[in-house]
């Protein structure tokens, strides 16, 4: 930890004397990789080792990465080799700049040697609290890729190792970055947000770690949209769609159709004291007199991209631990609600106090 701060303030100073590209070569914040089988953990190096990269992304650096396998994790190793073989073959064409190779480690010790801060990529949400709690410990600011955690109780537990380590933790998914989601939340032909219907893929065959988030992207939609403060749920299920209705505090109605037949598209409809639209959808902006762009520049990972740089640079989290455990808190009363055939269930807040 203290190199890390040791780091921030460097950057900062030598920003303020030199050329910004110089000060970002001198030194930039290294961060390692737990879990390559995601292909997230090759976009982000694309994107952080560019040597000709700028603004957001200058100055930091994917020095190493531990492709730790989960066993009974669907094709866990088949993915690691493959996104371990693009990794280590990032754009060597020949005239481009070559962007400089991520060593792969044998041990989480081993990784922590070599970086000040983590991504954990992990496929299997269930290693998350043993990898997160190692992380942590060692004083390394930590991003977990989505989800945080296969249950409500890893969830409350890593957050816990965070609050007492005082070492930064946060997770969530790419699709709250999304500029076509999270420009709705101000969009001016909404205005103030009072409801949001949001659809996307709901997996019936996913791996038992992955079972307890399956909607997750668009319930962190829903929230990207619409913020925190839900205190009831119902979820109704059939075999083609898992329908879940929460009510916020104030009255205000969110709605998630996970899509389990047909055709997974991902997007909302958004209710305001202004208009009525449909918002963006994944990876490009906000509409435009109600026509969704698609042929503007396509984000995809870059929104979190860019958030996950501000706080490896000593930025705050950009999404609280309190929200995310509300967003689990909903799971668990969906669940509830489903095994009593739809009724209202209470939102049961998780919390790390006491």
């Amino acid at each position: 930890m203290i190199r890390f701060l040791t780091l921030f303030v460097a950057f900062a100073v030598a920003a303020m004397v030199c050329p910004i590209g110089e000060a970002q070569a001198a030194d930039p914040v290294r961060i390692g990789i737990l879990g390559i089988d995601n292909y997230q953990a090759v976009e982000y190096v694309q994107m952080y080792n560019n040597p000709k990269a700028e603004g957001d992304f200058a100055g930091l650096r994917v020095t190493a990465a531990y492709p730790v396998l989960s066993p009974d994790y669907p094709k866990s190793a088949e993915l690691t080799e493959m996104w371990k073989a693009q990794m280590l073959n990032i754009n060597k064409v020949p005239g481009n700049p070559v962007i400089p190779q991520v060593e792969m480690v044998t041990s989480v010790e081993e990784l922590l040697k070599r970086c000040d801060a983590v991504m954990i990529f992990s496929l299997d949400a269930r290693m998350h609290l043993a990898q997160a709690t190692a992380v942590l410990k060692a004083g390394k600011p930590l991003y977990i890729g989505r989800p945080l955690a296969s249950t409500p109780e890893d969830a409350v537990a890593i957050f816990k190792v965070s609050e007492e380590t005082k070492v930064p933790c946060w997770s969530c998914s790419q699709h709250r970055f999304s500029p076509g989601f999270s420009g709705m939340r101000d969009h001016a032909e909404v205005g103030k947000v009072l409801g949001c219907d949001v659809y996307g893929g709901f997996d019936v065959k996913a791996a038992e770690a992955d079972k307890s988030t399956r909607g997750l992207h668009s319930i962190e939609t829903l929230y990207t949209i619409m913020g925190p403060g839900v205190v009831k749920v119902s979820c109704t299920s059939t075999p083609s769609v898992e329908s879940i209705t929460a009510v916020w505090a104030d009255g205000r109605v969110g709605t998630f159709r996970g899509i389990k037949e047909g055709a997974a598209k991902y997007s909302a409809t958004v209710f305001g004291d202004k208009g009525v639209s449909t918002a963006g959808i994944y990876g490009h902006g906000i509409p435009v007199n109600g026509i969704v762009p698609t042929n503007d520049k396509y984000m995809g990972y870059g929104g979190l991209a860019i958030q996950m740089a501000k706080f490896f640079k000593g930025g705050p989290v950009p999404v609280t631990p309190a929200e995310t455990l509300e967003i689990h808190a909903l799971f668990v009363a969906a669940d509830a609600s489903r095994a009593q055939n739809g009724a209202v269930v209470p939102l049961q807040k998780l919390t790390t106090a006491k």
